[in-house]
């Protein structure tokens, strides 16, 4: 019984962690810092990211608004045909991806959707700030 009590008490604090980290980066309205990471690289620490919360949305020929975030090429083209960009390396805090994914601003431009058929949740402020640092960088 003991077990079985401590067993059910590690699993609802499990939970609620997972819980805590699905809140919006940007919670209290804020961006949230650039990682201090260094050599912050695309294909190393950005695109497990982007697999996780934006590919199936944005990848392929019907990639919504045109925008392909699967490659690094189509996440510096940006979306129609490359007429918005979404990134200015070395400018983090002025990239309009970076307020999209920390769900600042107009909630139609949240990245990914409160509401998607996917149900993906909410990048974390870890996640932003990594992506923060990688465009930072010179976003290579």
């Amino acid at each position: 019984m003991k077990l079985q009590l401590a067993l059910l008490l590690t699993a609802a604090i499990g939970i609620s962690a997972l819980a805590q980290d699905q809140k919006p980066a940007a919670a209290d309205g804020t961006l949230p810092p650039a990682s201090t990471k260094k050599d912050v690289t695309f294909a190393t620490d950005i695109k497990p990211i982007f697999d996780a919360a934006c590919v199936k949305c944005h990848s392929g020929d019907k990639a919504k608004a045109g925008l392909r975030l699967d490659t690094l090429e189509g996440t510096l083209k940006g979306g129609k045909n490359g007429k918005d960009k979404i990134l200015t390396a070395g400018d983090s805090a002025n990239s309009p991806v970076v307020k999209m994914i920390a769900h600042i601003g107009d909630q139609d431009g949240w990245m990914p959707p409160a509401k998607n058929r996917a149900n993906i949740g909410p990048l974390t402020a870890d996640q932003v700030g990594l992506v923060r640092a990688w465009i930072d960088q010179g976003a290579k």
